[in-house]
């Protein structure tokens, strides 16, 4: 009899252990089916939320090279001459630079007042010659008037003005730029013998004030005594020698 019971709290015994150690492991295996199921349903999201890196494309970075330096060009050396240095070019007499005279030896409307001397003593006005379209050597054009006169016959200011510039030329040898009082005429006398005791540059001379003799200087040809006399209207008085010519002619005739 006390077999029975022992043999049967021993079967008791298995039996719980059995009952305890299959609820756990029952337990055990529901849990872990618990968590499989919620890493299931969180992976989606995830997936979803954030992106893999390797699907963003990579930015591309530019590296801009600057432009290798550019070797400067050669400049052609540029000479400023100050203006109180200015000389006229040496062939600036008789119109070297030659501009071309107004239409039909006109003048302009400014000066249709202008009352001129003959610029040399003791020359009637039916004495004077149109030469201010002759041909020159080397196609140049006269763009003046010639007054015959004797050799040291006084040379007279056409008009009230300044004498600007006493130059030495090759062609119209001893000469005078006289500034009108306007300062938009320049009158230009050229092959003198002399100049006048008393005549200077930035000297003010008086209309009919002898300034100068005539002479035979430059290319005049010697023996060949007369006045060269122009009349250019300037744009700027300090660049005396680059003038549009006029024709002396009609305002010493009127």
């Amino acid at each position: 009899m006390a077999l029975d019971v022992t043999r049967r709290a021993r079967l008791l015994v298995v039996l719980i252990v059995v009952l305890v150690f299959g609820g756990l492991a029952v337990f055990l295996w529901r849990r872990g089916r618990q968590v499989e199921s919620a890493a299931t349903i969180q992976s989606p999201i995830s997936q979803a939320t954030i992106s893999p890196v390797s699907a963003s494309p990579s930015p591309t970075v530019v590296v801009e090279t600057p432009p290798a330096a550019q070797t400067p060009t050669s400049t052609p050396s540029v000479t400023v001459t100050p203006a109180a240095a200015e000389t006229p070019p040496p062939q600036a007499d008789q119109s070297a630079v030659n501009p071309a005279p107004l239409s039909g030896g006109s003048f302009p409307s400014f000066i249709g007042t202008l009352k001129l001397v003959i610029p040399v003593v003791g020359v009637r006005r039916d004495q004077l010659l149109d030469t201010f379209a002759d041909a020159r050597s080397e196609g140049r054009v006269h763009d003046a008037i010639d007054i015959p006169a004797a050799a040291g016959t006084q040379v007279i200011a056409a008009a009230d003005g300044e004498i600007i510039k006493l130059f030495q030329s090759d062609r119209g040898g001893t000469t005078i730029y006289q500034l009108s009082v306007d300062r938009k005429l320049v009158f230009y006398y050229a092959h003198l013998q002399r100049y006048a005791d008393g005549i200077v540059a930035g000297k003010f001379v008086k209309q009919g004030e002898v300034i100068a003799y005539v002479g035979d200087t430059g290319n005049a040809g010697a023996g060949n005594f007369h006045l060269h006399f122009s009349i250019a209207v300037v744009a700027d008085p300090k660049r005396y020698w680059e003038g549009t010519n006029i024709n002396p002619y009609p305002l010493l005739r009127q």
